[in-house]
């Protein structure tokens, strides 16, 4: 007889509380998931995060005492030895949150209008060790902050030689990514299986020294991979 899983632990940290007490609702009545704490200030999602070691953490951005992107600095940022996967939901899709969060360490980011199963696939997703990108918070990386991403002029650059050691394929699959496209929607697109996105995404992410996603997609613009001319 096959041992089911263990339930995903989550953390939710949201200082309003109806919106807080939502997402407890939705995540709880999931048979694979466990709501183990709530936090209302980024101090108490930090302190909590601490003691419940959730596998997942709902983060807010705009909370008091301690905002969302310090509190996941401090949990998922450089020099954190054993970094936190972190969704980022807010309301916030246009400005400079969704940056900075993501730099901070989020593994995901996602807004407070999305529908449930949005929410809930998000978290499983994340709990996997995956990184999540909205399509809508892909845009924003390549509009608002473009400049911060922009490639340099020059014929060679660090991230362009660093992307020559991709094959055209894994190349292919990258654009994909930063187009905003989730694993299933790559392997459609190029009428391949969802396994094979799978490899080719770790690939990708092992051969540039990648911590996800959002890494990747940073790198593929600073390179100039991907830019005005793709299809997001």
């Amino acid at each position: 007889m096959s041992v089911p899983p263990a339930a995903i632990r989550v953390l939710v940290c949201e200082d309003q509380a109806l919106v807080r007490a939502g997402f407890v609702t939705i995540l709880s009545a999931q048979p694979d998931m466990e709501v183990v704490g709530e936090a209302v200030d980024g101090r108490a999602a930090i302190r909590s995060a601490q003691e419940l070691k959730p596998d997942v953490i709902v983060m807010d951005i705009r909370m008091p005492l301690l905002d969302g992107i310090e509190a996941t600095r401090h949990l998922a940022g450089p020099g954190s030895p054993a970094p936190a996967r972190i969704l980022v939901v807010t309301t916030f899709n246009v400005d400079e949150y969704v940056y900075e969060s993501l730099r901070a360490g989020a593994s995901g980011f996602l807004l407070k209008d999305a529908p449930p199963p949005e929410l809930i696939n998000a978290v499983r997703t994340v709990a996997r060790g995956e990184s999540l990108l909205a399509p809508a918070v892909t845009r924003t990386l390549i509009g608002r902050f473009a400049e911060r991403v922009r490639p340099s002029a020059a014929p060679a650059s660090p991230e362009r030689d660093r992307l020559k050691a991709l094959t055209p394929r894994e190349q292919e699959v990258l654009l994909l990514i930063c187009e905003g496209l989730s694993n299933a929607e790559i392997a459609v697109e190029l009428v391949i299986s969802h396994e094979t996105v799978k490899t080719y995404v770790s690939r990708i992410l092992t051969k540039l020294d990648l911590r996800d996603r959002v890494q990747a997609v940073i790198l593929a613009y600073r390179a100039g991979l991907a830019g005005d001319g793709d299809r997001a």
